[in-house]
């Protein structure tokens, strides 16, 4: 099984507003609230650290969900966002430069 990384687009801009973070896509305008499971993704997205460790180091331990389903289910998040174009997806750390 393969790895996903993740990392922020640098098209965005993001602050956090009441415990939710606000992300502006700086390509079409369009703007997302990032409900608290999203937006600790977001946070850990820095493109080195595989997903399943962000989850197991960032998810699990705040919500009651196992590991499998926490993983699945932030997966199907990363995706969604990624085909929003916030946030960049990969099989290996993407580079800085990138």
């Amino acid at each position: 099984m393969s790895e996903t990384f993740v990392r922020r687009s640098r098209k965005t801009a993001s602050r956090m507003v009441g415990g939710e973070m606000v992300v502006l896509s700086v390509v079409d305008s369009s703007l997302f609230n990032l409900n608290e499971t999203a937006s600790i993704l977001w946070q850990a997205a820095d493109g080195r650290t595989p997903l399943r460790a962000i989850v197991e180091r960032e998810i699990i331990p705040r919500f009651e969900v196992d590991a499998e389903t926490a993983y699945r289910d932030a997966l199907d998040l990363v995706r969604e966002l990624g085909d929003q174009g916030i946030l960049e997806l990969a099989d290996r750390p993407i580079e800085e430069n990138r």
